[in-house]
């Protein structure tokens, strides 16, 4: 990007007039009788011109015999102005100067200048003889330039091109032995071709390639303008700007041709609007803006970001079947550096929900990146971007910060305050070998059970949402810890993440349930997590535990809700099940282990006993009443 200071150092022999441009520059006059070697002068910024352009530029003469003084300056330089005037100076280029910019190690741009052109040499002679040849011998060299002190001719252009070679550097872009745009850049280029072509036919059509230019440039094109660029690019093999609109070949012709013509400032004018820098990569501050996220708050996807990834989802649905195959994936994620990896790492698209095709559906799309955005919410930031959200208040627009979950003291327990404003929870399936809670992480997604069982040995995990009873929706994710189960039951921050714990055992296996005694017995920590017991395979029939204690009286013990008996064949169960983990998640105290719940008032029974009073009173006097005026 480009840099608030700019140091141009100022080279080459005695005598060719370096103190003399840089005098013409400065005073915008000749002056014949200066000293040799002016001390370092700062010229501060134009604001006419480009954003983009230094706040100051410091030129710095040198002195060509003072070997270690120049050699000082070299490596502090962000360009060389290298100068000759004559034959012999000029031979000095290749034989010497550039020879010392080389074995000094320092890849600086140079901008060659013919000076004293005044005296009458041929500008073709000069140009064909002198600056093709370096411009071909030497990758360094960014570009030349005729100039004359005395005749105040080109100084400021050369200066312009000094500073150009800082903030808009040719090396990056194009190879001028192979005369092709680098490959980089072409990634670039294609990738700003991709999402500007709105409606994804191939094409930037006029009204694209117009809006484009407005948000590079802030000002559109006549119709002049379009029609000399048309032409441009048509009159070139492969290029293409139909009544269609403009190729992506023909984008890239564009670009090429702004930079053999030296108009690269245009490309560069491109790409950093779209946050490249300097060495073509995406700019950190972009893809990662900062958010803050106290301690104990989540992050979800706002009601924009939301909005974001359906109508992405729309647009490369091209079939319209409902689902995003594996060509419309990999085209959706082209601008990007792929499907994220974490999602590679956890076997996505079987994480979420797809149709009977395997495709992800807009459900199971949503669903994905509400589990993202919970767990590491910089992935999503990093992608936003990629895929180019767009918004005036910034990436961060796309997603919403939870307030933090806090505890209170209940009946001498530090126990979670119910949560209103989240809607992604997390929870995490334990349970022992065969137990079934691989088959209800399958359920969840609404496929099949199999009967074939496959030990989990990796992780998993999976999201879908839930509707809850008064049909608001939420996310819920759930996750078998497999090998890791140990190490994260103990990790007091890793349990932090989980808002509800689903404990299920084997129904119709006598020795399933005791797994999670054990559970509760080896990992203290989870007695502070909600959690909810699961009988699993409730279709079989029922085995009396081998344990000291049954799951009913155990969950009893703990006043934690009686087990839910669940099987994959009973869809309405298993809706019961997800509706109670989110409401778990939602009142933590209703299901905290060892949390006795609150006594509630019986007013019934007040009542009752309060009517049982007055009509034995009533009763009462009425007797009395009676025996006392039914004497004689």
């Amino acid at each position: 990007m480009s840099k608030d200071t700019i140091r141009v150092v100022v080279c080459g022999d005695e005598g060719v007039g370096k103190s003399c441009l840089i005098t013409a520059l400065v005073k915008d006059a000749f002056v014949p009788n200066i000293q040799d070697v002016l001390p370092p002068i700062t010229i501060p910024r134009d604001f006419s011109s480009s954003r983009y352009s230094p706040n100051s530029t410091i030129l710095v003469d040198t002195n060509s015999q003072d070997i270690p003084a120049l050699q000082h300056e070299i490596r502090k330089a962000d360009v060389i102005w290298l100068v000759y005037s004559d034959h012999y100076t000029y031979e000095r280029i290749s034989l010497y100067w550039m020879n010392v910019f080389r074995s000094m190690g320092v890849n600086l741009p140079v901008v060659l200048c013919a000076n004293k052109a005044d005296v009458g040499l041929d500008s073709d002679r000069v140009i064909h003889d002198e600056f093709i040849p370096i411009l071909k011998e030497f990758k360094e060299v960014e570009s030349c330039i005729r100039c004359s002190a005395r005749d105040k001719y080109n100084i400021n252009q050369a200066f312009y091109l000094c500073q150009r070679a800082v903030t808009y550097p040719i090396s990056p872009l194009y190879d001028a032995k192979e005369g092709n745009l680098k490959q980089d850049a072409v990634d670039a280029l294609s990738r700003i071709f991709f999402l500007s072509d709105k409606d994804q036919d191939g094409y930037l059509s006029e009204d694209e390639f117009l809006a484009l230019q407005m948000k590079c440039f802030g000002r559109s094109l006549d119709i002049n303008d379009i029609a000399d660029i048309k032409q441009t690019v048509n009159g070139v093999k492969n290029g293409s700007f139909s009544e269609c609109g403009l190729t992506e070949d023909g984008f890239l012709i564009l670009n090429k041709i702004f930079a053999e013509r030296g108009r690269h400032e245009t490309t560069w004018g491109i790409l950093r609007t779209f946050h490249y820098t300097d060495s073509l990569s995406l700019n950190d501050r972009f893809l990662l803006p900062k958010l803050d996220v106290p301690r104990n708050s989540s992050v979800e996807l706002s009601p924009m970001g939301y909005r974001f990834f359906v109508d992405l989802f729309l647009l490369f649905d091209k079939d319209n079947d409902g689902g995003l195959n594996d060509q419309e994936i990999r085209s959706l994620f082209r601008p990007t550096p792929g499907i994220p990896e974490a999602w590679v790492e956890t076997n996505f698209p079987q994480t979420t929900v797809r149709n009977e095709q395997g495709y992800v559906t807009l459900q199971g799309w949503l669903a994905q990146w509400s589990m993202t955005t919970f767990l590491d919410y910089k992935i999503t930031l990093s992608y936003l971007a990629y895929l180019g959200f767009e918004s005036k208040n910034g990436l961060t627009a796309a997603l919403k910060v939870t307030k933090a979950r806090k505890e209170r003291t209940k009946n001498g327990s530090q126990v979670r305050v119910n949560v209103n404003d989240r809607t992604v929870f997390n929870c995490y399936v334990l349970g022992g070998p065969k137990s079934g809670k691989s088959s209800l992480l399958e359920a969840f997604l609404g496929r099949q059970y199999s009967e074939v069982y496959n030990p989990t040995i990796k992780p998993r995990i999976v999201v879908n949402s839930v509707e809850l009873k008064g049909g608001k929706q939420v996310y819920l994710i759930l996750e078998e810890l497999a090998e890791l189960e140990p190490a994260i039951l103990d990790n007091e921050a890793r349990l932090q993440q989980c808002d509800v714990l689903c404990m299920a055992y084997d129904s119709s296996d006598p020795d399933s349930f005791h797994y999670i005694i054990e559970l509760f017995q080896k990992h203290p920590l989870i007695n502070k997590i909600p959690t909810i017991i699961v009988a699993l395979k409730a279709d079989r029939d029922r085995q009396q535990q081998r344990c000291d204690t049954q799951p009913e009286d155990f969950a009893q013990s703990l006043y934690l809700p009686p087990p839910l008996h669940i099987s994959s064949t009973w869809s309405s169960s298993m809706s019961e099940l997800f509706i109670q983990l989110v409401e778990a998640s939602h009142q933590p105290s209703i299901a905290t282990p060892g949390l006795e719940p609150e006594v509630q008032p019986d007013h019934l029974s007040n009542v009752v006993i309060g009517a049982s009073a007055i009509g034995f009173i009533s009763v009462l006097t009425l007797s009395i009443y009676k025996l006392t005026f039914s004497r004689p």
